[in-house]
C-alpha cells in the first residue's frame, strides 16, 4: 500500500489494516484550494500535520470545509521535497493511547507544498499568487517562538535579518521578511483583508507576529522599499489581523518503531528521514490524543468553521491570552523545560519513563505546576487550570507510548525560560515582593544550566539540542569543569541578570544566588545531580 493518492484508491487493503480513509474528495478539495486558496500555513512540520491538517480534515469530512490547506515552509525545503511531494501532499496520523492502542487515519487536507524561497522563481511567484488571492482568509504559522525574533538577546539585528532590512521584498529570506513581502503584494492588488495567526507555543504570540511584521515594514519604508499606504495597511488590525491563541498536543519526533509496525501492515515508505537541516519527520506523525486550541475570533475576511474542530474553542483575546498563560507558564511547558535537561544529564531517555520511575522527578515537576505555577495563574474559564493540569499528571504525562524524550524538550530552551518560568517569577515579585520562596523553578533553570555543560552525571559527554544561544553559552561557560566546583566563579551572572531572557533580573527577583549555589552543588562530581535533586525534593527514602 502506498500512501499516494492512487495508493489509497484500494480503499479495502487500508481498512483491512485498520488504517482509516478520507471520506471526502481529496484531489477536489487540493484542486479548490490551488484555484481559491482560503487556508495558508507556514511551518509544515509534525504539529502542523497532525493537529491544524487534523484540523481541516475533521472540517472537511463535515462538509464544513471545502478546500484544503496550502501548506508553505520557509526554512527547510527537504521537507516539502521528502515529505509531501512523493506522498502527493497526504499525511498518516498516528494517535498513540495511554493503553498501548492506536488509531490510525490518512490525512487529505493539505491541498499543495509551496517552498517560500525568493531564489525560485516558480516558487516565488506561486506564493505570489496565493497572497494576491481574494478568496484567502487565514495565515496560520508552526514555525516555533525563534521565527519570530528579528534581535539577539543584546538587542543587535541577527546578521539575515540586517540583510533581509536591506535588501528589498522581492529578495526576502527570513521568515518574518517573507510574511512581510508577501502582505505587500496583498496591499498591491487591492489591500484585502486578511488573518495571520501564530500558532506557536509563546506568550502573546500573535502580539510577537504583529511586532515583527510591523518591525519589518518600517525598516522597508524608511528604505524606500514600501510606500507609507502599505505601512498604514498592515497597521489598521480592522485589515490585517493578528490573532492570539493557545495550542496544546504533545507531538513527539516520528517512532522509528511505529515506522516498522506501519511497514509491517502493508504501508510503504514510512522510515523516517533526517533533512539537510536536521530536521527529524516521516511520512507519518505520531502524537497523543487530547489537543487543545484557543483562538481569538478576529477574522477580517472571514474564516472557516474552526470551532467544529475538536479542541477548538473560538474566544476573546483575554481569554486566549489567560489560557496561554495557564499552559505555557504553569500547567505543561515548564514541566517540560524545568525537567527535561535534567532528564538528559541523568541519563534518562523518555521523559514519561524518567516521571514513573523517579519519584523525585515526578515531585519536582507537580510542585512547578501545583505548588508553585497554579497559585499565581489566574483562570481563563473555558479550562480549569486545575482539571487541565490533573488530566496531564493522570493521563499525558505517564504515557510511555508517546515515546517523547528528555533530548527534544531541551531544544531551543534559551528562547523559552522567559515565558515558562520568568511569568511566575514575576507574579511572585509582584504578590511576595521576591520569589525567594520558589524551589523547583530554580531547581529548573540551575539544571537547564547544568545541561548546557554537556556533560552527563556520570561524567560522560553528550550532544546537546539545537537552541540559538548554545554556542554563547558554551563560550561562558567554557572554564567551568564538573567534579572541580571551584571552577565556577561568576559565569551566570549575565545569563541570570538578562532581563531580554528571563524578563526579570533574578538576582532582583531573588532567585539568583539560589540557582548559583544549585548550579554549584551539581558541580561536585558524579551523581551529584542526582543528589542535589534529591536534597531540594526529597522525594525518596535515604
Amino acid at each position: 500500500m502506498k500512501l499516494t493518492i492512487n495508493g489509497i484508491k484500494n480503499r479495502e487493503s487500508w481498512e483491512q489494516a485498520g488504517i482509516l480513509l478520507p471520506g471526502y474528495d481529496v484531489e477536489k478539495a487540493s484542486e479548490k484550494a490551488r484555484k481559491e486558496p482560503k487556508w495558508v500555513h507556514f511551518g509544515i512540520g509534525n504539529i502542523f500535520r497532525v493537529f491544524i491538517g487534523g484540523i481541516a480534515d475533521r472540517l472537511l469530512e463535515e462538509g464544513a470545509l471545502d478546500r484544503g490547506i496550502t501548506c508553505v515552509e520557509m526554512f527547510d525545503y527537504d521537507v516539502a521535497d521528502k515529505i509531501y511531494e512523493p506522498y502527493d501532499n497526504l499525511g498518516l496520523c498516528v494517535i498513540l493511547h495511554g493503553d498501548g492502542t492506536r488509531e490510525y487515519k490518512v490525512l487529505g487536507s493539505m491541498a499543495e507544498a509551496v517552498k517560500a524561497q525568493s531564489s525560485n522563481p516558480a516558487q516565488w511567484n506561486r506564493l505570489k499568487e496565493i497572497f494576491t488571492s481574494k478568496s484567502l482568509q487565514l495565515v496560520s504559522f508552526t514555525i516555533t517562538e525563534k521565527g519570530y525574533a528579528l534581535q539577539k538577546t543584546d538587542g543587535t539585528w541577527f546578521p539575515f535579518v540586517e540583510a533581509d532590512i536591506q535588501n528589498k521584498p522581492d529578495k526576502a529570506v527570513g521568515a518574518m521578511a517573507v510574511v512581510t513581502a508577501m502582505l505587500y503584494e496583498r496591499y498591491k492588488a487591492g489591500k484585502y483583508p486578511l488573518a495571520l495567526v501564530s500558532m506557536d507555543n509563546c506568550s502573546k504570540n500573535g502580539e510577537k507576529l504583529r511586532e515583527a511584521v510591523l518591525t519589518m515594514t518600517e525598516a522597508w519604508r524608511k528604505a524606500g522599499f514600501v510606500e507609507e499606504g502599505f505601512a498604514a495597511y498592515v497597521s489598521d488590525e480592522k485589515t490585517v489581523a493578528f490573532p492570539w491563541t493557545m495550542i496544546d498536543k504533545i507531538t513527539p519526533r516520528p517512532s522509528e518503531q511505529i515506522a516498522e509496525d506501519l511497514e509491517k501492515l502493508g504501508v510503504e515508505d514510512m522510515k523516517p528521514v533526517i533533512t539537510g537541516k536536521k530536521t527529524y519527520i516521516a511520512p507519518f506523525v505520531n502524537a497523543e490524543k487530547p489537543q487543545y486550541l484557543v483562538i481569538e475570533d478576529s477574522f477580517p475576511n472571514g474564516r472557516p468553521a474552526l470551532e467544529k474542530g475538536v479542541g477548538v474553542y473560538m474566544a476573546d483575546r483575554e481569554t486566549v491570552n489567560l489560557s496561554e498563560r495557564m499552559k505555557v507558564t504553569v500547567c505543561l511547558n515548564p514541566v517540560h523545560s524545568a525537567t527535561g535537561p535534567l532528564g538528559v544529564v541523568q541519563g534518562y531517555d523518555l521523559f514519561a519513563h524518567m516521571l514513573n520511575t523517579n519519584p523525585d522527578m515526578m515531585k519536582m515537576a507537580r510542585m512547578v505546576v501545583y505548588d508553585e505555577g497554579l497559585p499565581v495563574v489566574p483562570n481563563p474559564g473555558i479550562l480549569s487550570p486545575k482539571e487541565f493540569a490533573d488530566e496531564l499528571f493522570q493521563e499525558r504525562f505517564p504515557n510511555e507510548y508517546l515515546g517523547d524524550t528528555n533530548l527534544r524538550l531541551a531544544v531551543d530552551v534559551s528562547q523559552m525560560v522567559g515565558i515558562r518560568f520568568g511569568e511566575t517569577i514575576k507574579a511572585y515579585v509582584e504578590k511576595y515582593g521576591n520569589a525567594s520562596r520558589l524551589t523547583a523553578i530554580p531547581l529548573g533553570i540551575a539544571g537547564w544550566l547544568r545541561y548546557m555543560l554537556a556533560v552527563d552525571d556520570e561524567g560522560e559527554k553528550y550532544e546537546l539540542a539545537p537552541d540559538p544561544m548554545r554556542e554563547e553559552i558554551q563560550e561562558k561557560f567554557k572554564d567551568i569543569v564538573v567534579g572541580r566546583p571551584e571552577t565556577f566563579t561568576n559565569q551566570l551572572k549575565p545569563i541570570l541578570s538578562n532581563e531580554r531572557m528571563f524578563f526579570i533580573n533574578l538576582y532582583q527577583a531573588g532567585v539568583g544566588e539560589k540557582i548559583e549555589n544549585m548550579f554549584r552543588e551539581m558541580l561536585a562530581g558524579p551523581g551529584a545531580v542526582k543528589k542535589t535533586v534529591h536534597k531540594y525534593m526529597g522525594a525518596m527514602q535515604d
